[in-house]
Formats: C-alpha cells, sequence, structure tokens
C-alpha cells in the first residue's frame, strides 16, 4: 500500500473512500488561476513558466480539496516541440501556421527523445509541484493521444468535420501512419520523462476519438495508444496509467491492453462500462459536467454512480472537463460529496 490513496485506487486496492479529481480542474472557474493567468499574459506564456504552471496546479488540491493534482500543460506542446509554430488565437483556439501536408512534412518534424527533451518546462512544473504537494496527494502526468495531436498537426486547428485528417486516412493510410508512428516515440519519452521528474499516474486524454468509426478507431488511435502503455509498463510498472478515449462507448467489447484504469466519459452509461470492464480495470469517471451547475443535480448523479459502482473499483471524476463558469462552491461540494458518501 502507498500512502496516496488515488494510486492505490488505480491499482485496485482498498481505500477509505474512493477518491476524486475533475478533468481541467486547473483552470478558469477558479479566480485564483485567472489571477496567474493574467500574470502570465497569455495560455503558452503560463505553461512555459514552471513556477506560474506549478502555482495553478497546486490550486485545486488547496482550494477544492481533490485527491490528486494534475500537472498544468496543454497537449500541443508535444508537436509545437516538434517544431510547429503554435498560436492560441482569441475566440478560435490553437492554431498552427503550417499543417501537415506531406511525408516531407512528418520527416522534417523533430523525433523521439530529441524532441521529448525540449519540454524542459513542463519536467520543471512536475518538479515543483511535488516539493510542494503533501504526501498523500498524487500527481497525474498526462499526453494526448497520438491520433488527436495528428488531428491537430493535420487540421491546424480544433476541428467539427475532421474533413482533412480523415480525408488522409481513406486516400493515403501511410502518410498517417508515419505520422503516428513519430508522434508516438515522441509521446513515449515525454511521458518516461515525466515519471522521471515526479508524476505518480500518467493519463492518455483522446479527446477526438468519436472522430472515428470502429475499425478506424483500431487501427489509427487505441492501437498506437496501448503501445505507449505497453512501453511504459515495461519500464515503470509501478506507475498507473489511465486511458480517456472520449465518445467510444460503442466500442467497450473490443477494448484491451497493459494499463490499470478506463477513464468512462458521461455518454458512456456507468453500468454498461463497469459490465464490459470492471472486472478488468478500474473505472474513472463519470458524471455529466453541466450537472455541476447544480448541488441537486449532481448530488443526484454521485448518488447514482457510487450505487452502480458500490462493488467495483472506482475513481470519481467528471466525463470530460470541468467548464469555467462553473461556481467553485459546486465544485468542492461535488468533491467532498463523493469523499464523504463513499467512507468505507
Amino acid at each position: 500500500m502507498s500512502n496516496k490513496i488515488f494510486v492505490d485506487a488505480c491499482f485496485g486496492k482498498p481505500t477509505p473512500y474512493t477518491p476524486v479529481w475533475m478533468m481541467r480542474q486547473a483552470g478558469r472557474y477558479l479566480p485564483e488561476y485567472m489571477a496567474v493567468r493574467r500574470k502570465a499574459g497569455n495560455f503558452l506564456n503560463l505553461c512555459h513558466a514552471p513556477e506560474m504552471a506549478a502555482e495553478v496546479t497546486l490550486q485545486p488540491v488547496d482550494i477544492v480539496g481533490v485527491d490528486a493534482a494534475i500537472m498544468f500543460s496543454d497537449i500541443l506542446v508535444i508537436p509545437n516541440e516538434m517544431g510547429m509554430a503554435l498560436d492560441f488565437v482569441k475566440g478560435e483556439g490553437p492554431v498552427f501556421a503550417r499543417p501537415i501536408q506531406t511525408l516531407a512534412d512528418v520527416d522534417a518534424l523533430l523525433g523521439g527523445e530529441a524532441a521529448a527533451e525540449k519540454l524542459t518546462y513542463v519536467y520543471e512544473t512536475l518538479k515543483i509541484v511535488r516539493e510542494r504537494l503533501d504526501d498523500d496527494k498524487a500527481l497525474i502526468g498526462f499526453t494526448g493521444a497520438p491520433w488527436t495531436l495528428a488531428t491537430y498537426m493535420i487540421e491546424g486547428q480544433g476541428t467539427k468535420t475532421y474533413n482533412l485528417v480523415k480525408k488522409l486516412i481513406y486516400t493515403d493510410p501511410e502518410l498517417m501512419h508515419a505520422l503516428l508512428v513519430k508522434v508516438t516515440d515522441v509521446v513515449k519519452h515525454y511521458l518516461a520523462k515525466q515519471i522521471e521528474a515526479g508524476a505518480d499516474v500518467v493519463q492518455i486524454f483522446d479527446s477526438w476519438a468519436a472522430a472515428l468509426e470502429k475499425e478506424a478507431y483500431f487501427e489509427f488511435s487505441w492501437n498506437y495508444m496501448k503501445a505507449i502503455a505497453a512501453w511504459i509498463k515495461e519500464r515503470y510498472p509501478h506507475i498507473p496509467i489511465i486511458m480517456f478515449p472520449k465518445g467510444i462507448g460503442a466500442y467497450l467489447d473490443d477494448i484491451d491492453g497493459e494499463f490499470d484504469v478506463f477513464g468512462v466519459d458521461w455518454g458512456t452509461p456507468m453500468e454498461i462500462a463497469q459490465a464490459k470492464l470492471g472486472d478488468r480495470y478500474v473505472l474513472q469517471g463519470n458524471m455529466e459536467p453541466t450537472r455541476l451547475y447544480s448541488k441537486e443535480a449532481t448530488r443526484e448523479a454521485v448518488e447514482k454512480i457510487a450505487e452502480v459502482m458500490k462493488d467495483g473499483r472506482h475513481i470519481f471524476n467528471l466525463g470530460h472537463g470541468i467548464l469555467p463558469d462553473v461556481p467553485v462552491e459546486n465544485a468542492q461540494y461535488f468533491v467532498k460529496l463523493c469523499q464523504e458518501m463513499t467512507k468505507r
């Protein structure tokens, strides 16, 4: 047993209560975060400033009472350090000036450990947080899944249609796989360096998993996530791995791999996830984030999820990220409710 109940829960060990954290917990719903963000000047500056990034990583632990801190960063620092110029445009979000279009573009990207070594500000953030975080609190590192990263790299920005990247998987799958192989190699080293810097747990976010039909999803996304998990597990068997592919509830029968926790999105009923995966993996999630606008709706969901998971292995979380206009007291209520309702 560790002294971190979150780590124990990830391995399915008994805990005094079900631990809880929230995706995007270090973010705009906290006035304290906004104050640091203003000081940084912009989002990317904040990602690149370890002292400030560490401060906002620790805020939700101190203010909201979650059982784990997740490092403050962005998934797109990876392609940025691979050589793609990145800008965060107001009203548009992240934008790459020169998206990937050809094999020559892929070949020009910095790869492997050389690219991962450039993310020193992330590792410095983790070291600072680990020094300041209470011993009983876990520190989560993370990455975007290769498919989600590659989608941004090809589309150049966020997309609702995915037409450029999906056109590529059907017209030039070799190019798509070449990019995914290169990104996967960087991600492996990136997570390893996060672990060396102090991460107790790592999570792989596949935010755009739902863009792909089943066969394409396993070929172009899940198989790469599995390869990363297997590589990390071989080197760091003591580190729990969380997989969070959003929107693939219909594909659960075919989920497998060397990881510990499966993040369930809010669109997948918890009882279905428990029936299909609960015997093999700890489940994380999955309250619908907008329930946080109402304490009554929050309690209703927490009671239902706790009932479904009462005999299962579980970590409380939202089924996606907390929204910027959620009242802080409602987030605090959710965390305290999860902890108190599941006391053993």
